[in-house]
Parts: structure tokens; sequence; C-alpha cells
């Protein structure tokens, strides 16, 4: 492991390197471009001298005096500095100010040499091998010698090569000690600038050390002591500025660390009051939370719970599989389990997915189990609903259509069992459309209902009631049936007068039919007290056969029928209840039940309403029968 390094030791060295690479490449860049431009400069002297002396040489070349050229070459050259070379388009050397001419090597491969030959200025650096050192040449064509005009000679071929060259020692020499001399300025400016940069590093790495320290302090949750009182004046912007930083960071980290606190407690306040179970588990098949609705679910103590292998908790093979499947193929679950308790079957929906951490690594699974008992046994009654519905349309017009086949397979021909026959096709009939238009009002009167659409108006109750029994009147007689009204001629109510009707005839009839023979219905009507106030309460009783306990919570379900044989026996739609139910709710109000086998029922309709004071001369009615009412 690499030990860190102090800021100051990581500032220094590096901006004294960075000094130093930098001298470093000036120095070079300089030096490597002050020999350049004189490497350059001597290219264009020996040009130079190559153009004046070309005149006396191409004299020389043509009139052939080859002695006086080598002659003039070397007192050329030696006058000049210079060596001085002409060359024959072969590559022989004519005449050298340097060497002997007839021992020097064929020239024509020469860099500058070929250059020249091919119409150009050549130029070259190169180590003589001739004079043992650098040499610059600098070779220039010669044309025009023996035709002696340009127009002779258009083409202007070149016959000969005229080379200058000198030595680079000189240069070398002063190069050598203008080097010296940046060296000796470099190191001089190296010392100066890295006196410089250790007191720049100092200024900056000691108030970095103070912070550091506060900052540990504020790693270990003090975050009372504040960096910016601690640095000096002479600190950076930057310095004085991440101080400044540093303190309203203590200042925000010390609020975040509240807020996460509170959040913490509010999340756990949630996790715990949640309704659906909730419990969180690691790799290990360990219980890392479980909120209260799990606890109960599963009859256990819920600190206790932690820590623990799921199968000590869970004893659930099912659920169990399912989150070994999710920590093993990483995938989520979802589907729904039967747990048996006490109470019997509780249908848990459940969703088993991956829990992960902040950096996103799995650490276990969470397990969410939503109770959907309720809503599968209200699917069960749906089904029901189905099958009786089905069964309540079925029965008549199978009924019919038995019939009618009959009827067409012979028995038209006898009129009594025709007559018969088609009797009874008219009741199932009849009953068939009264289930239909008993369907249609109670859709009617939901639809209305939702919309708003259901007018209520504040009106005397007991017109209502009487208009009721005396749609009822016929099948009482029948029955033998006595009905009573009791109900004060000062009782107002908030009500559609019709849809009021309507619900209490469905409750007179149906207390009918089930009465005995010889006994009473009666209707009576209370004004609410105390938390009921401003409620009235329309109660139908009867002493007949009464409802088992078991049928009263789905009494007013649609087709609901608490006895199936004597209720199609004594005719019906199955759909009065469901009726009354919704127009009590249209009215904003309830219905209830009270019953008990063998002694009765009594069903009690709830609407908005108030009892105001009796008018002079007037008084209330109650206890009439309905033959007293209908002679009045």
């Amino acid at each position: 492991m690499i030990t860190p390094k102090k800021l100051i030791w990581q500032i220094f060295p590096a901006n004294v390197l960075t000094i130093l690479l930098v001298i470093i490449t000036v120095s070079w860049y300089g030096v490597f471009s002050l020999q350049e431009f004189s490497l350059q400069d001597t290219e264009v002297g020996l040009e130079s001298r190559a153009q004046l002396i070309s005149s006396k040489v191409k004299d020389y070349l043509r009139d052939h005096r080859v002695g006086d050229l080598r002659e003039y070459c070397v007192q050329a050259g030696r006058s000049s500095g210079t060596r001085i070379t002409v060359i024959l388009p072969q590559g022989k050397v004519l005449a050298d100010s340097n060497e002997d001419p007839d021992s020097m090597e064929n020239h024509s491969r020469r860099i500058e040499i070929a250059e020249a030959l091919a119409g150009r200025v050549g130029v070259s650096r190169r180590f003589s091998k001739t004079l043992k050192e650098n040499l610059i040449y600098v070779a220039i064509p010669l044309s025009d010698i023996m035709a002696g005009g340009s127009l002779e000679n258009p083409e202007k071929k070149v016959e000969a090569v005229l080379r200058t060259s000198v030595s680079v020692a000189s240069l070398d020499t002063t190069l050598k000690r203008i080097k010296v001399q940046i060296l000796l300025g470099s190191l001089a400016v190296l010392l100066l600038a890295g006196a410089v940069t250790l007191l720049i590093s100092r200024n900056v790495s000691r108030p970095l050390e103070q912070m550091t320290k506060s900052a540990e302090l504020f790693a270990g949750g003090d975050f009372s002591l504040r960096m910016l009182p601690v640095v000096k004046k002479t600190a950076s912007l930057e310095v004085v500025t991440l101080a400044s930083s540093m303190d309203r960071m203590a200042e925000l980290l010390n609020e975040k660390i509240e807020a996460i606190i509170t959040q913490r407690n509010q999340l756990e306040t949630v996790f715990s009051s949640m309704v659906e179970a909730v419990i969180a588990i690691d790799k290990e098949e360990r219980i890392l939370s479980i909120n209260d609705a799990a606890a109960d679910l599963f009859g256990v103590d819920r600190k206790g719970a932690t820590g623990k292998i799921v199968q000590q908790i869970i004893r659930n093979v099912q659920l169990q599989q399912h989150i070994s499947r999710t920590l093993a193929a990483r995938e989520s679950v979802v589907d729904e389990i039967i747990l048996q308790d006490e109470s019997g079957d509780r249908f848990l929906h459940t969703n088993v997915v991956i829990l992960g951490n902040a950096a996103g690594e799995n650490i276990g699974v969470l397990v969410v189990m939503n109770d959907v008992t309720k809503i599968r046994r209200l699917e069960n009654v749906r089904r029901d609903f189905v099958a009786n519905v089905s069964h309540e349309l079925r029965t008549p017009i199978t009924s019919i259509r038995g019939y009618v086949e009959t009827l067409l397979d012979g028995a038209l021909d006898i009129r009594e069992d025709a007559v018969r026959f088609l009797e009874i096709v008219l009741h199932q009939s009849e009953r068939l459309a009264t289930i239909i238009d008993d369907l249609l009002a109670l859709s009617k009167i939901e639809e209305e209902a939702k919309r708003g659409a259901i007018p209520l108006a504040t009106g005397p109750l007991r017109p209502v009631l009487e208009a009721a029994a005396q749609t009822c009147r016929l099948q009482a007689d029948q029955a033998g049936i006595t009905i009573i009204i009791d109900c004060p001629e000062q009782v107002m109510a908030e009500m559609n007068a019709t849809l009021l009707e309507q619900a209490v005839v469905n409750l007179v009839a149906n207390a009918i039919t089930y009465s005995r023979k010889g006994s009473e219905v009666t209707v009576e009507v209370t004004v609410g007290q105390a938390e009921l106030a401003g409620k009235v309460h329309i109660v139908v009783r009867d002493n007949g056969i009464g409802i088992a306990k078991e049928h009263l919570p789905r009494l007013f379900e649609r087709f609901y029928r608490s006895d199936k044989a004597r209720s199609r026996a004594h005719g019906g739609s199955g759909l009065g209840l469901a009726i009354v139910k919704h127009i009590a709710e249209a009215h904003d109000g309830a219905v209830e039940v009270k019953s008990e086998e063998g002694k009765g029922s009594e069903f009690s309709l709830i609407v908005t309403g108030k009892r105001v004071g009796e008018a002079p001369g007037s008084q209330g009615c109650g206890g009439d029968s309905f033959s007293d009412l209908a002679e009045t």
C-alpha cells in the first residue's frame, strides 16, 4: 500500500520538476534555433561566394585552362577561408582548393552534386572523410560555358558544378559556450523558483492541514468547530472559500443528519403502520426487518423475529420456495398463496422482489403480501350472482319452452290441457317480464343516483306510506294479512316520493309473502334522536318465518334468496331488497335488517327527515288498520 505524502511534498517537487522541464525545453529550443539560424546563414553565405566566383570559373573552363583554374581555386579558397571544388557532370573533380583533384573519388553521388546536376542549388551537411570534420556544402550548377550564350543552348544544360564548403567546428565551439552560459542561468533561475515555490506550497498546505484536523472532527460527528476562524488572512481565496464551504457543509450535514433521523423514524412509523405485510430477508434467508402487519399475520413478535431464519417464522412451503427462487435466479415472483389459520383460508397476493443496496448490489429479497381474502369472497359473490341470475332467467324460459313444445306435440287439441298450459306460459312470461322490469329499474336507479339526477323534495311522509299500503292491499287480502301504519302526520322527509313508495311496497310485499295467515304487518315511523337526529326510520315489521343469521349479510344482494324453494314458490324476481338498498342509498340513507328464525323480521329504511310542530286542531295518527284508512 502506497503511503500518502503531505501536500507540500506533492506540490513542491512537482512545481520544481515542471520549472526544470520548462527551462530545459526553452534552452534546447533556443540553442537549436540559434544553431539552425547560424547554419542557414552559412549556407546563404556559401551560395553567395559561389555565385561571386562562378563567372571566373566559367572563363577558365571555356578556355580549357585547367591549371589556372586549380591555382585560382587554391588562392580564392585560402583568401575566403572556403573550400572550393569544381566537378564535371560525370562526377570527376576538376579542381579543389584543399586536395589534389586527381586523387579524389568520383562525386556524382554526393547529394549536393546530384541536386546541382539537376539544375538546382544543392545543400548538404555531413562529415567529410577527406578533411575528417563536419562541413556544410553548397553546390550551384554552371551552364552556358562552352556555347557562350543562351540562344545556342536554350536548355541551359549543366556543364559543371561549383561547390563551396566550410567547416562548422568554430560554430560548434561558439554554441558550446552559449550552452554553458544558458545552463548556469537556468540553474540560478531554478534555485530562485524553487525557493518561491516552497514558500507558496507552505502557505497552501498549512491551512489545509489545520482544516484536515477540523474535518476529522466532522467525521466523528462533532460539527461544533468552524474552520474559517483558524485560516490565516494570508491564505488564498480558494482556501478561504474552501474553509467557508466546509463550515457551510458542516451546518448542512448536521441538518441532513437530523433530517435523515427524522425520515428514518417516519419511515419506520409508515413501515409499521402499513396494512400490507412486509418482510425484508437477507441472502442467507434471515429476516432483516418485519412490520407489524406481517408479525400479526404470522403470529410472531416483531423484535424477536429479526435475525431469525425465515423458515422459523413462516410455515408456508410455497412462500419459502418463492423466496429461495428469487435469491437464486434474481427474478421477481408474483403469486397468490393460501395461508391457513383458525379463521379459515386467507388469500395473500404475494410479491417477492430483489432487495438492493445504494450501489445496486443484491443483498436479499423483499416480500410484500396483501390480504385479498375479501376480494376473493366478493368474487365468489359475483359468481353466485351470475349463477343466480342465470337460473332465475332460465327457469321461466325453460318452463315456457317445455309447455309450448307440449302444446305443439298435440296437447293443443285438448282444450282443457291447452288452457292450463297456456296459463302457465302466461304466468312464467309475466314472471320473466317482472325480472326484466326490476333489472331495468335497478339499473336506472343506480345510474341516476351516480349522476345525482334523482330529484329530492321535502314533504309529508304519511301519504307515501298510505299509497304503498294501497298498492299491497290486494296481496294482503288474499293472504289474510292486516297492514298497520303508525306514522305521525307532522313527520317530514327529504325524498323522491315515487322511489320511496316503491321501496316501501317491496318491503311490505316481502313481509306479506313470508307472514302467516291472520298475522299483521306493521309500518312504523320514528324520528332519530342523539347521534341519529335528523334521520327518519321507516320500520316494516312482520311475525313471519324469519331469516337465518348466516343469510343476513348477503340478503340485499341481487337474486340472493335465503330460502330458494319457498321464495320461488311465492314468485318474485329476487331483486326487491336490492332495489330497496339502492333507493335508500339514493336518499343518502341506508337499510337495515333484524331477524330471527320463527319470530319474524324487521326491516328499517332510514332517510333524512324531521318532525315539525303540530298545527292547531290536528293530532297524530297511529295504530290505524289498513281497512280503517281505506274507509277514511
